[in-house]
């Protein structure tokens, strides 16, 4: 009897122990959500009849023709004043194709590199805005239109649109696609209202499809062009240079959520790690010098986001080392509330994309698992934040310069 009653005692106590820092993370974390998520219930989208001249300017390298088309026609469908597609030369396919529409303008570029192409594009522009957009991106039909209205404001400098995900096969989903879209819906029902509505001050355009004042960017073209970390060139990340630099210029960031557009994800568990990992470098590159150069706390707002959005991951750790710890001790009854009060507060959370896609409750115990292998990527991506690299463009940094991977060998240099 005795023995029976220290073992209970001694699992009580264990566990009040285990709990303290769980539950006081967890308060925090909740504290965290509840700052954003009060905000964006407030966010309404800019409706105006103001209207202007508009460019779409497009990087494209090898992609996937069937998209292209499909891309290219759903802009034209929104009827912009130009269209200027910037080819890679050594695309021959994606040339050809936009060449088959007169309404679209070719601009070869011998550059490698995202950044040279749209600053390229920008160069040649005489319109009162450029929308930078992605060559996979497929369009609303009333988008443009829409993502016109807040320039009536003249200190909004850059606008952004809400972005979903669409089926690299065009036909259905694969499951980490499907994950890439809670992600989507995560970022959009919480994080971009609210920095958006509190502050105007939106921490990332999304390069899929951002528009921005044309002489705005023609004046940032050295300094995005021209973006080191540590005595490093920067390659990707172009999407938040453009918008730190709008911010850090004066000008407000909107998100304008009523303007959809679609883009394809990487459809497979490797290209959906390495996608992330590139994008959680290129934000703690973003977001740590804008911290350490201090402009944005002329945005206190978005930099207490940002100072979350570095520390979340590591919180969200500590759930994990507790889950271990009870398992090892034999504490199943601590064990068990954990996973269902995870499973329950992650429903919550997603709730706006559950209602949406219902068949996504099935897939909500995996959802789980990656959100805590994400946090140990991003803690991999913090430590090695000085790689430059990218998906889909065979181009690597290679003594400062942006250069082709076919360059990189014929050197016998290996790319960082």
């Amino acid at each position: 009897m005795v023995t029976l009653f220290l073992e209970n005692f001694l699992t009580f106590f264990t566990s009040i122990l285990l709990l303290i820092p769980i539950g006081l993370v967890g308060l925090f974390r909740w504290i965290m959500w509840l700052c954003k998520r009060i905000p964006a219930l407030f966010y309404r989208p800019i409706e105006n009849d103001f209207a202007t001249t508009a460019t779409i300017i497009t990087p494209v390298y090898n992609e996937d023709p069937a998209l292209f088309r499909m891309a290219i026609e759903s802009w034209i469908a929104n009827k912009p004043d130009r269209i200027i597609a910037v080819v890679d030369i050594t695309d021959t396919t994606c040339m050809a194709i936009a060449r088959e529409y007169p309404q679209v303008e070719v601009l070869p570029i011998d550059i490698p590199g995202k950044r040279a192409a749209l600053a390229a594009g920008v160069d040649v522009s005489t319109t009162e805005i450029v929308v930078l957009v992605d060559s996979d991106v497929i369009w609303e039909p009333d988008v443009l239109r829409k993502i016109k209205m807040p320039f009536a404001d003249p200190k909004i400098g850059g606008v952004g649109t809400r972005q979903h995900m669409y089926p690299s096969d065009m036909k259905r989903a694969t499951l980490w696609e499907r994950l890439a879209d809670i992600y989507l819906d995560i970022r959009y029902a919480d994080e971009v209202p609210a920095t958006t509505r509190w502050g105007r001050a939106v921490s990332c355009l999304s390069g899929r499809t951002a528009a921005y004042r044309t002489r705005l960017l023609q004046g940032l073209r050295e300094p995005f062009l021209n973006e080191t970390f540590m005595g490093k060139t920067c390659m990707s990340g172009d999407d938040k240079r453009y918008t730190c630099l709008v911010l850090q210029n004066g000008y407000h960031t909107w998100n304008q959520l009523n303007a959809n557009v679609y883009s394809t994800f990487k459809p497979d568990f490797k290209g959906f790690v390495k996608q992330r990992v590139r994008w959680s470098r290129n934000s703690y590159r973003s977001d740590l010098r804008a911290l350490w150069q201090g402009w944005v706390w002329q945005h206190p707002y978005l930099a207490l986001m940002l100072i979350d959005k570095t520390i979340a991951p590591f919180t969200l750790l500590i759930g994990p080392i507790v889950l271990v710890i009870a398992i090892f001790i034999g504490n199943w009854w601590l064990v068990g509330a954990l996973l269902i009060w995870w499973h329950l507060s992650r429903a919550v959370k997603i709730w706006p994309h559950l209602r949406k896609r219902p068949a996504d409750w099935f897939i909500l115990p995996i959802f789980l698992g990656i959100t805590y292998y994400m946090s140990l990527l991003k803690g991999y991506a913090l430590f090695t934040i000085n790689e430059h690299k990218w998906l889909t463009r065979a181009v690597a940094v290679v003594d400062g310069k942006v250069s082709r991977v076919s360059e990189i060998s014929q050197e016998g240099k290996s790319a960082a």
